[in-house]
């Protein structure tokens, strides 16, 4: 690792953080390294600079609660007109929060605010404030609601059409909730915060503590009910993934070939994109190459395909989804 002459060993402890620190100056050897200059260090190591967070504009603040609240308020609905009439359970503390209400007859709305509390605390902790009280908003609204239609005559007393349409309305309002920084159920804090520890991903650690939520429905209801339980639960995390990636999905397109240009060309004027040249070098040849990259949604995929296999046969091309873009100029031209 090489050092840089200009940066001090404050500057280096700064950089380096306290994680790393106490490594560091077991193998380094700083210049002048008197008492005051550790205590410059402990000073610096025990109150590190802070990271300044940029202000919220009211708008932002305005339209993520907006969302949220809707998004609550839509997965009230889901569970109070289609799920919980129908004995049907969601994954979750939602899922323990259903079963409870059944076995003591306090309403649900009760258990969803009181049981998640504790995982809101802990997310405040660990992942962070904003995400936390967003969590926090999206509870209150959700228990709430479920307050408001306790009441409610269901839609449906056909199980099955309920774990349709319960699941497809759950889908959407958590994935609005997700999409604009929430959450609705303490069990995805836990599985972010066990990722951090463990090798297993964040939907590993939901799926195998929902495996057991919704199995305990076959003790609580029937094994009907858990079966139509599983199938809700699958609808509801296929619709998360369509509303926080969005129907109009977009792909990152990067384009090898010696008939760039041309292929570039091509695309601005018969696709109506922008393009951007990189230049790269061949790892096997060390030939100087230019990289077409590029950001089209996935209705153009067939056409990119096409007008790079007429101009340049031999092009390496590869495609890859985008969860989301910003910026730029990612504006549609007409096309050709």
């Amino acid at each position: 690792m090489g050092s840089n002459p200009t940066l001090s060993p404050i500057e280096f402890v700064r950089k380096a953080g306290p994680v790393r620190i106490g490594i560091f100056l077991t193998h380094i050897k700083f210049p002048n390294e008197g008492k005051g200059f550790m205590s410059e260090v402990h000073q610096t190591v025990t109150n590190p600079v802070r990271p300044h967070h940029e202000h919220v504009k009211p708008l932002d603040l305005v339209r993520r609660a907006f969302f949220i609240a809707l998004g609550a308020f839509i997965v009230a609905v889901g569970l109070e007109v289609f799920l919980v009439p129908n004995k049907i359970i969601d994954g979750g503390i939602t899922g323990v929060s259903i079963m409870l209400e059944h076995l003591t007859g306090i309403e649900l709305g009760y258990y969803l605010f009181f049981l998640n509390l504790p995982f809101f605390i802990f997310g405040y902790r660990t992942i962070g404030r904003t995400f936390a009280f967003s969590t926090l908003f999206g509870i209150i609204v959700l228990s709430a609601s479920t307050f408001l239609l306790h009441h409610s005559e269901p839609l449906t007393h056909e199980p099955l059409l309920a774990a349709i349409f319960g699941g497809i309305l759950l889908g959407i309002g958590v994935g609005m909730v997700i999409r604009f920084g929430g959450s609705l159920d303490g069990t995805e804090i836990v599985a972010v915060v066990f990722n951090r520890r463990t090798p297993f991903s964040v939907g590993e650690i939901v799926m195998f503590l929902n495996i057991f939520i919704l199995g305990s429905a076959g003790f609580v209801f029937n094994w009907d009910n858990a079966m139509l339980s599983l199938i809700a639960y699958f609808i509801a995390f296929k619709v998360i993934d369509l509303v926080i990636e969005g129907l109009d999905e977009s792909k990152s397109v990067w384009i090898i070939s010696d008939r760039s240009q041309e292929i570039g060309d091509a695309i601005i004027s018969r696709l109506g994109r922008g393009v951007t040249y990189l230049q790269g070098a061949g790892g096997y040849t060390g030939d100087d190459k230019r990289i077409i990259f590029c950001v089209i949604t996935r209705l153009e995929e067939a056409k990119m395909k096409s007008i790079v296999g007429e101009l340049d046969p031999s092009a390496f091309m590869a495609i890859a989804n985008i969860h989301d873009v910003r910026g730029g100029r990612f504006k549609k031209k007409n096309i050709h």
